[in-house]
């Protein structure tokens, strides 16, 4: 399985620049004629390019989601009921990488759809299928870590989450990446729980209703919270901008005995900081200071340049050959009636060539000239020979799924946490059109390399051999369990 090196935060950077606030103003409602003409596209567009359109549907299940978006644009719509529509569609595919992407819509309508003043002030996950706090900013310290949410504005969480779970974008059955997408960490310019919130179930003044049990009271209790502006969920993100020069990393030496590489994202396409100096002047110093054990936080990081196979590299002794997907596409040339709607960085992906040949009724396999050895890594000096962790869990679902899977078949590194993203099966991705759907102006996401297992695979994502979760009180106290995990192996390992 090669690193999909394209993420989707990159593709927005693309594309969302292109469009400024203000130059065209978002669209309010369109007709029935001009949603039908843009499902003509898109349904031409996915049966024609999409590998992984029937991966888990049938064509005659594809044709009923097809006639159900058809259905439900059936008339004069909003802009938010159109793109609520074409996220409920798009989660049918049960695709990781294919959505009406935040990030590639126009200027006017990421501004009209996603950047509302109605955040939920706090930041939560969800814990067996339960909102649980874990930072408060909304002062009230009800609202303390460890607080469970039960409803917003009269509904349910439980509801909420439901209705959410069928927008969201993950892989086949790992309904793990669905909730943490729909958690809020911190990590994102557009957090997918605050998106849906606003468009489901829209403030109607600066705050909302919460009912909520706070850890330890008798009982729950209704309370109202100002809401954040979107500006100020910005401002608390906990990850670095992907532009600049500033590191996006940290490797932490304060204690000899355990070194800890914290890596919040891999998407690192606009940032001029050199990740790759990083990394081997990181692997020198733990080199040359003999630390004896290293984690690797990929928590909450999706995935996005290849920074796997680079720490691979350094912990590998000897060459190694990974198990190989077989990379798919649907098309060979882009249907030239579809070329005014397709939007890419690289042209070559309209039209493949001879790297695209036959492999049977449906496919071509795709054959390009990186692909030589791209299966194969070779060690990198200097060879970190201590004991790894990798700490993992839903959010890894593209290139940091990729280096997890790796890292346990190579037997390099322990994975502590919860199940990843991605799935075994393969996911699609690795080159993308830009779908924009002529009338309504969004752009709707089109994976066109599909990975396919050589072999027989779950539908599931990867299960880490140390497998915790957090508690209601772990969340309340602020422990670190994954932390608390690796420490606890090291020391029932003894000198």
């Amino acid at each position: 399985m090669r690193a999909w090196g394209i993420i989707l935060v990159y593709l927005g950077l693309l594309a969302a620049d292109r469009v400024h606030a203000g130059d065209v103003p978002a669209p309010t409602s369109f007709e029935r004629p001009a949603l039908q003409a843009d499902v003509d596209v898109l349904q031409q567009a996915y049966e024609a390019m999409h590998p992984g359109l029937y991966r888990y549907n049938t064509p005659e299940s594809m044709r009923a989601h097809f006639a159900a978006l058809r259905a439900d644009l059936n008339g004069r719509r909003s802009l938010v009921e159109t793109y609520l529509a074409l996220s409920r569609f798009a989660a049918q595919i049960r695709c990781g990488h294919t959505y009406a992407n935040f990030y590639n819509q126009p200027r006017a309508i990421q501004h009209a759809l996603f950047e509302h003043d109605d955040r939920v002030p706090f930041r939560f996950r969800w814990l067996d299928g339960k909102m649980v706090v874990t930072q408060n900013y909304s002062g009230n310290p009800a609202m303390r870590p460890g607080t469970q949410v039960l409803a917003i504005d009269g509904m349910p969480a439980g509801q909420l989450l439901a209705r959410m779970m069928a927008m969201a974008r993950a892989d086949g059955s790992n309904d793990a990446k669905r909730r943490a997408l729909l958690e809020v960490q911190g990590t994102e310019k557009y957090e997918t729980f605050d998106v849906y919130l606003s468009l489901l179930r829209p403030a109607t003044s600066a705050g909302r209703r919460y009912r909520v049990k706070p850890l330890g009271a008798a009982g729950p209790v209704e309370i109202e919270l100002t809401s954040l502006s979107y500006a100020k969920r910005l401002a608390q993100r906990s990850v670095p901008d992907e532009k600049g020069a500033a590191p996006a990393w940290t490797l932490d030496l304060a204690d000899p005995e355990l070194a800890v590489l914290r890596m919040p994202s891999w998407a690192l396409y606009n940032s001029s900081w050199d990740w790759q100096a990083f990394l081997q002047h990181s692997f020198e110093q733990l080199d040359a200071r003999k630390v004896p054990a290293l984690v690797i936080d990929l928590r909450e990081n999706e995935g996005g340049m290849d920074a796997g196979n680079v720490l691979l590299a350094h912990l590998l002794s000897a060459p190694r050959t990974f198990p190989g997907y077989r990379r798919l596409v649907r098309y060979r040339k882009a249907p030239q009636s579809l070329e005014p709607y397709l939007d890419t960085w690289d042209p070559s992906f309209k039209d493949w060539g001879d790297a695209a040949q036959p492999y049977d009724a449906r496919f071509y396999l795709l054959k390009r000239s990186d692909d030589v050895d791209g299966n194969t890594i070779a060690p990198l000096l200097p060879r970190y020979r201590g004991r790894v962790f990798v700490l993992v869990g839903a959010s890894n679902s593209s290139a940091t799924f990729e280096f997890a899977l790796r890292s346990k078949i190579a037997g390099v590194a322990t994975l502590v946490g919860q199940t990843s993203g991605g799935n075994r099966r393969g996911i699609n991705g690795g080159a993308f059109f830009f779908l924009r759907l002529p009338n309504t102006g969004l752009e709707m996401d089109l994976p066109l390399i599909g990975q396919f297992a050589e072999t027989d695979q779950p539908d599931a994502g990867l299960e880490p051999d140390v497998h915790v979760t957090s508690s209601l009180a772990d969340i309340a106290a602020s422990k670190d369990v994954e932390m608390a995990a690796v420490r606890a192996a090291l020391s029932h390992a003894g000198p």
